[in-house]
């Protein structure tokens, strides 16, 4: 809960990791942290997901693989990053990282195949 209230000034930290991370439309408000969530994977690696609340900076742009492993080295060498859509209507994405390293062709393979999926379901 720290993480996520406002303290007069704070915001110039969170807002230079968004724009740092190219999610931040010009002239568009920046994408709000609204929760942390931590969970460990099947594999046994600690995740931790930041979810932020999007409302102009649309989830193809968080999703983008270039930007998806930039997540990866941005947030630290041996981490594992992956975008999760949260809640559609209320413009909720996660980044939820993970600790057992960069993640795999064939798992990002099979996430891509799952999400079309339930998109034709």
């Amino acid at each position: 809960q720290d993480v996520t209230r406002h303290r007069y000034g704070d915001e110039a930290h969170l807002d230079t990791t968004v724009k740092k991370l190219g999610l931040v439309i010009p002239g568009k408000d920046y994408p709000q942290l609204k929760e942390l969530q931590e969970d460990v994977t099947e594999d046994g690696d600690l995740a931790f997901t930041m979810v932020w609340q999007s409302l102009d900076t649309p989830y193809k742009m968080w999703a983008d693989e270039k930007r998806r492993k930039r997540y990866e080295t941005f947030f630290g060498p041996g981490v594992g990053a992956e975008v999760v859509k949260i809640n559609a209507e209320q413009r909720m994405v996660g980044i939820r990282l993970t600790t057992g390293g960069p993640l795999s062709e064939e798992y990002l393979a099979s996430k891509v195949e799952k999400e079309a999926a339930v998109a034709s379901a």
